[in-house]
């Protein structure tokens, strides 16, 4: 199968070859044509997978036949995502992928002045990306007509309503011609998804590539059974030991991130740090740097666990686990994508075992426990210490038991700095 046989044009054909990509993937052989053809879709497939370019392509194709021309036009096709990120990634496949077309497109998010965005709005668009709160802002102010909507999409539509957005979407889409083709893609399937699908789409085509809340296969996950106070040691270590250039790393609070980001930063390791509270600015400089190697460690909030693309990003650590078990699958799809392998750490803590294992049962799976020499928990060396010791009222399964014990292998020479930290927290 190639991007030819999917029935798209010669342009686009052209601009897919410019990527180097010679072969869709699965979500974009079932997506392509249906949306070809004008069919509403119902897609899910695990993140990684080629979502975005599975509904901008057949999109640009579809808005390129019968472009009318007009030089002050009203936006033809909406795309909605969740986050700034997302929005900006999206914004950048239209623009790679229509490059040979004469179509203009848009992003409008928060966080930034809207009145460069409101100048862009006049001259005429013809794909609008945006975030729900911002486009609200503007459709309010009346700088946005959307009656000629001929194509809605709904990207990370699961993460949208994680994320309260409903009450946003539906007043965005009372703005909306009924008679249009409307796409929803998202990472999971969920019954209040499901039940938006069922009001929103007509006679869709349901692709499911994945089974619902898996993890991508090319994706190691591993855990590591740690004290909480000893979750930084344990991390800079790793970082420095195993030569790491490139680590995407999630905390639960915005506070949490900046400090871990500062305390990375203090062992010598080049850290940033994105969440809500940066401006718009900030994150995308921080993200850039950290895409080009100016940055080796970068700590997010879940903020970022969506629409990040990086490529062949190799690790992802969870510092500390997600309070709803989806979102670990989020996060850790930002590695191994398009077919590239990645490995997922998390450090977990005694009282982190109920939310693991909650993950393990989303997961349908039991996932590798490791203890690393010099930093095992507590609770494991009292328990081996005093064997025919009541265990505590805190309740740990026979599941959070290590199945392995290990050093890491150097892979490569330390530097100087690295070498400061490894002594600094080389207890074993």
């Amino acid at each position: 199968m190639t991007f030819r046989n999917l029935g798209l044009s010669s342009d686009l054909l052209r601009a897919v070859a410019d990527q180097s990509y010679t072969e869709p993937t699965p979500i974009q052989q079932q997506a392509i044509p249906a949306i070809l053809q004008g069919q509403d879709v119902f897609a899910s497939a695990q993140t990684g997978t080629g979502k975005t370019a599975g509904f901008t392509l057949p999109l640009l194709q579809r808005l390129s036949i019968g472009h009318p021309g007009k030089e002050h036009r009203a936006p033809r096709a909406l795309i909605l995502t969740p986050t700034r990120e997302l929005a900006a990634q999206v914004s950048d496949s239209v623009r790679t992928y229509g490059k040979y077309l004469s179509l203009r497109s848009a992003v409008i998010y928060g966080g930034i002045a809207i009145g460069p965005q409101i100048q862009t709005l006049r001259r005429g668009v013809d794909i609008l990306i945006a975030t729900p709160g911002r486009l609200l802002d503007h459709l309010e102010q009346k700088t946005l007509d959307l009656s000629q909507i001929e194509i809605l999409v709904l990207d990370e539509c699961d993460r949208m309503l994680d994320m309260g957005f409903i009450h946003d979407i539906r007043k965005i889409l009372a703005k909306l011609p009924s008679s249009r083709q409307t796409l929803m893609f998202s990472a999971t399937f969920s019954k209040t998804i499901q039940q938006l699908a069922n009001t929103l789409l007509k006679s869709p085509t349901l692709i499911q590539v994945a089974p619902r809340n898996t993890a991508s296969e090319q994706v190691k996950q591993v855990v590591h059974l740690v004290d909480r106070d000893r979750k930084r040691e344990l991390l800079a270590y790793m970082i420095s030991f195993h030569n790491w250039k490139q680590v995407l790393v999630f905390t639960r609070t915005k506070h949490g991130a900046n400090r871990l980001a500062e305390q990375l930063a203090k062992d010598g390791l080049r850290t940033a740090a994105i969440h809500g509270n940066k401006s718009q600015a900030a994150r995308m400089r921080s993200l850039n740097d950290f895409k080009q190697g100016k940055v080796r460690v970068l700590v997010a909030t879940d903020v970022a666990s969506r629409g990040l693309d990086i490529d062949q990003l190799p690790h992802v650590v969870n510092f500390e686990l997600p309070n709803v078990p989806e979102d670990y699958v989020h996060r850790i799809g930002r590695t191994g994508r398009a077919g590239k392998e990645g490995r997922a750490v998390s450090l977990v803590c005694q009282d982190e075992y109920p939310l693991l294992e909650s993950i393990e049962q989303l997961l349908n799976q039991t996932l590798t426990k490791d203890v690393v020499l010099g930093y095992e928990p507590s609770s494991l060396a009292d328990e081996a210490e005093q064997p025919n010791r009541k265990r505590s009222k805190q309740r740990r399964s026979n599941w959070a038991k290590p199945q392995t014990q290990s050093k890491p292998t150097r892979s490569k020479k330390p530097t100087l700095v690295e070498s400061r930290v490894q002594k600094r927290y080389r207890t074993a």
